[in-house]
């Protein structure tokens, strides 16, 4: 078993073994997509991790945008997270219910806000659960706690600095979506996208950085993963999806293989694929 890190990834005996830390805040940061027919707050409600509270990324975001789950401000992040009792001086574990899809979203969300101590639960809550280890229905006992954040502009990027990126190909600008999205073969689940990528774009779909038990694979099989797909590694990074959830798994993996210099696009394609002043390219271009 690789070593954990509880500033990336964190097993599920890690966890068991320091779940009763008093400074310790697991998150559950489920969503799933219309299609899937589940309800990431119900299934909460009904069976999480012990001690775990609901992060609700479509709630705890930036309203004032009309793309979806935006960043929030970073008074309304503080906010939040003071209200579900996450403070400064806590070991921060995110987990969802697919495996590993939207905790790496909340995971970046810290790192955007200056938060350090901040790990995904490798596996996530199937894995949890296979294992036999405990779960529970009721709501956490919460304490207002107080948080500090300064967010870190350089982990993030809008639509005009991508633009720029991709006309001077000074960053690998990397998309998480599956292949078929990304060469403009199958449509967008958003109405009123245009099919096909950011030009210069390498894809790596997320699934691929993953194992059959939804684990993260090893630094150097990630790291052979995005070589395959063509990324330049020696160039500054920006990753980008269908809406900047699986994107920062891309994000996750780059800072497993020791690569700091990566930043992820909010507006992902729900907001490059709307403007028609923006190019698109499609198939393997």
């Amino acid at each position: 078993m690789r070593d954990d890190n509880p500033q990336q990834l964190v097993s599920t005996l890690w966890l068991a073994d320091h779940l009763k830390d008093p400074d310790l805040r697991v998150l559950d940061a489920s969503m799933y997509l219309p299609t899937s027919d589940r309800d990431a707050k119900a299934e909460y409600d009904a069976s999480h991790i012990p001690g775990a509270r609901f992060f609700d990324i479509d709630e705890i975001s930036d309203h004032r945008s009309d793309l979806p789950h935006m960043a929030p401000p970073v008074e309304k992040f503080m906010s939040r997270m003071r209200s579900m009792g996450v403070g400064d001086g806590h070991q921060v574990v995110v987990y969802d219910g697919a495996g590993l899809f939207s905790a790496a979203r909340v995971w970046w969300l810290f790192k955007l806000m200056g938060k350090k101590d901040v790990a995904v639960l490798d596996g996530g809550f199937p894995k949890w659960v296979a294992e036999a280890h405990p779960t529970e229905d009721m709501p956490p006992l919460i304490r207002d706690r107080h948080l500090t954040a300064s967010k870190q502009n350089t982990l993030v990027r809008d639509v005009t600095q991508v633009a720029h990126a991709a006309k001077l190909r000074d960053h690998e600008i990397i998309d998480a979506r599956a292949p078929a999205r990304f060469r403009g073969e199958a449509p967008e689940p958003r109405e009123g996208l245009r099919a096909g990528h950011i030009p210069g774009s390498k894809n790596v779909h997320y699934e691929t950085l993953l194992n059959s038990d939804g684990t993260m694979k090893a630094p150097d099989e990630l790291r052979s993963v995005f070589e395959a797909a063509g990324v330049d590694l020696s160039k500054p990074a920006i990753t980008t999806c269908g809406s900047g959830v699986t994107a920062a798994i891309l994000s996750l993996a780059l800072e497993r293989i020791g690569k700091t210099d990566h930043s992820l696009y909010d507006g992902s394609w729900a907001e490059w694929g709307q403007f028609p002043t923006l190019n698109v390219a499609t198939g393997d271009d």
